[in-house]
């Protein structure tokens, strides 16, 4: 139990500089993509609840943040909470709406002095009053700052952005010849962000989940069977990595 006390607490490690050692920083990923899974069977597998589990994927959001951060990578983007998310138990959604606040309210400082910029992906209006409140209020904190940008998906869906798109195209009666690549770059809720280069996955999933659906068109996809709450800086250093010794050739030779 020592290990989760400190997740609970909130307890802050100090960056493994070996682990760091061993990226080639010229060629890092300019837009990480997260999909966050394994929460449940982590705690599980532990005989704790789905909340500690939550809780404890909190602890692996602020070693990514910050590693990221310190590496200069630009752009990170994090599943946090799909559309089909709803469907989970009442209980279970309320925790991570908790958890969200929380993570927001007790991190805002730091993320701030460090230069990050937070952005929302998704339709947050669906969210209670609370939970939007706190997350306006992170936005508008770190609105001009010129550090990494921390892309937020909540009660997110890539078609449902798709959607939006096409109805925004029609209403503004767009002309079909106008509607090409950059202009629906431009509709996208990731404008003026360039497309992430790599898409991690946690937990053994080997699927997309209706996330970036357009956007990961030419990521380099990377699954690991690890659990998101065990996804160290150790672990992300193997993800960037194998995605330096990725041979990116676009549809080239």
């Amino acid at each position: 139990m020592g290990v989760l006390a400190g997740i609970l607490l909130g307890r802050r490690r100090r960056p493994n500089t070996q682990v760091y050692d061993q990226i080639d920083r010229e060629k890092l990923p300019a837009h990480v993509a997260v999909i966050m899974d394994g929460n449940g069977r982590w705690a599980k597998q532990r005989g704790l609840p789905r909340s500690a589990g939550h809780r404890a994927g909190v602890e692996r959001v602020r070693t990514i943040i910050r590693m990221s951060s310190d590496l200069g990578i630009r752009y990170l983007t994090l599943y946090a909470f799909s559309t089909e998310n709803w469907k989970r138990p009442a209980d279970e959604v309320s925790t991570l709406m908790s958890l969200l606040v929380e993570y927001l309210t007790k991190e805002l400082p730091e993320l701030h002095e460090k230069g990050v910029r937070i952005r929302t992906l998704g339709d947050i209006t669906a969210l209670p009053e609370d939970v939007q409140a706190e997350i306006a209020r992170a936005v508008e904190t770190t609105r001009n700052n010129t550090g990494l940008t921390v892309n937020m998906a909540i009660n997110y869906g890539g078609r449902q952005e798709l959607v939006a798109v096409v109805r925004r195209a029609l209403t503004e009666g767009v002309p079909p010849e106008k509607v090409d690549e950059a202009w629906i770059s431009s509709a996208l809720q990731t404008a003026g962000e360039p497309d992430p280069d790599l898409m991690i996955r946690t937990s053994g999933e080997m699927r997309i989940s209706n996330f970036l659906l357009y956007q990961l068109a030419y990521a380099e996809l990377y699954f690991t069977d690890t659990y998101w709450p065990d996804f160290d800086e150790a672990e992300y250093a193997k993800a960037l990595v194998d995605f330096a010794g990725r041979d990116r050739r676009f549809g080239g030779v």
